[in-house]
C-alpha cells in the first residue's frame, strides 16, 4: 500500500477496538501514527509494540471532549512530524439504553465524545490542512447512523450527527481546499463495547448483536 507509506496519521480512540486495529494496520504499511486516547498505559504498550515491529508510533494522552487537549494533540504532531496527512476520529461511546430509563448522564457522555470529539478534531486540523493544501479527515460513524434499533436512540442520534458533519465538511472543503472528508460506518464488531452498557433492559438487544459480531 504505497499510498499509506510515510503518511502522518493521527488516530483518536487508539487504545482499543477499531482505533487500535487501525493503528496497527497503518503502521504495518509504513505510516507514521500518532496515537491518542485517555489510557496512557494502553497507548504506551501499543506504541512500543508498533515501534518494536519496525513501525513508527508516538502517543499523546488526549481527552477529545476537551478542545484544548485536541489542539495540543495537533500541535504535538506538527512539532514532531511537520504535517498531518490524515486525522481519524475513532473515539466514541456506544452506550445503549431504553428511553424509559432516562440515563441522562450516559446521553451526555455520548454527545460529548461522539459529536464534540469529532468537531474538536475537525477544528484542530482544518487550518493546518488548508495551509498545506491537502489532507484527509476520516470520521468513524456506525451502521446505527443509517438505521435505528431498539435501545439505540441517543447513540444513533450521535452517529447521524457524524454523518451530517462529514457530508457538510465534504461539500465545503473537498474541492476548495483538496481535503477529503470520509465517513466509515462499521457494523457490529466483536470488541468489549458491551461491557460499558449499564442498562439491564437492553440485555436482549446486546445478546442479539453479539450473535451477529
Amino acid at each position: 500500500m504505497s499510498y499509506i507509506k510515510n503518511k502522518v496519521i493521527v488516530i483518536t480512540g487508539a487504545s482499543s477496538g477499531i482505533g487500535e486495529a487501525t493503528a496497527l494496520h497503518l503502521a504495518k504499511n509504513g505510516a507514521s501514527v500518532v496515537l491518542a486516547a485517555r489510557n496512557e498505559d494502553k497507548l504506551r504498550n501499543l506504541s512500543e509494540r508498533i515501534n518494536n515491529d519496525g513501525g513508527t508510533a508516538l502517543y499523546k494522552v488526549t481527552d477529545v471532549t476537551a478542545n484544548e487537549d485536541v489542539q495540543s494533540l495537533v500541535e504535538f504532531t506538527l512539532d514532531k512530524f511537520g504535517r498531518i496527512d490524515t486525522l481519524i476520529n475513532s473515539a466514541g461511546y456506544m452506550l445503549f439504553s431504553m428511553w424509559d430509563n432516562t440515563i441522562v448522564d450516559e446521553w451526555e457522555k455520548m454527545i460529548d465524545l461522539n459529536i464534540k470529539g469529532v468537531l474538536y478534531g475537525v477544528a484542530a486540523v482544518l487550518p493546518h490542512m488548508k495551509s498545506q493544501g491537502s489532507g484527509q479527515i476520516i470520521n468513524v460513524g456506525s451502521i446505527a447512523g443509517h438505521a435505528i434499533g431498539e435501545g439505540h436512540g441517543v447513540y444513533s442520534s450521535t452517529k447521524y450527527a457524524v454523518r451530517a458533519i462529514t457530508e457538510s465538511l465534504r461539500k465545503e472543503v473537498s474541492v476548495k481546499h483538496n481535503i477529503q472528508a470520509v465517513l466509515v460506518s462499521p457494523g457490529v464488531i466483536a470488541t468489549n463495547w458491551q461491557d460499558t452498557v449499564t442498562d439491564k433492559d437492553v440485555k436482549s438487544v446486546l445478546e442479539d448483536l453479539n450473535e451477529i459480531a
